[in-house]
């Protein structure tokens, strides 16, 4: 049986779900909700460098696609929270495992970008060895 849904096919709606969970601040807010609800503003200040405007466009993606709900809690001024459904919860994992694979290989980028910016583009391979 062929699957279902193939990310490399150009009209496959899967290349939807991709984009959402590869955009920029999409990582940061499930991270930043992966310990239970927050407001709005919690989220500002957790999120080094984002703007409101992107943290609210950020959150209204992720609310419509299902990963994030938002709870109006009342009150003046108004209460709202943002938390992971269960969807979203389902992201943390593998996105546990970039998070971690970034940290572990800054330095090997950093070095590539080095050798890149000298001028040396000799290819090297995955040990770090001379083609």
């Amino acid at each position: 049986m062929a699957k279902a849904y193939d990310v490399m096919a150009a009209t496959c709606p899967s290349r939807v779900v991709l984009h959402r969970i590869g955009a920029r601040w999409t990582v940061f807010v499930i991270t930043a909700l992966s310990d239970g609800p927050m407001r709005f503003s919690a989220l500002k200040a957790h999120i080094e460098g984002i703007t409101p405007k992107v943290l609210t466009e950020t959150l209204r993606a992720l609310h419509y696609d299902g990963l994030v709900d938002r709870l109006d809690l009342g009150g003046q001024p108004p209460h709202v929270e943002y938390q992971l459904t269960d969807l979203g919860r389902s992201l943390l994992v593998p996105l546990a495992a970039v998070r971690a694979w970034a940290e572990d290989h800054v330095p090997d980028v950093e070095d590539a970008h080095r050798r890149f910016d000298d001028g040396d583009l000799t290819p090297t391979r995955a040990d770090g060895a001379p083609r």
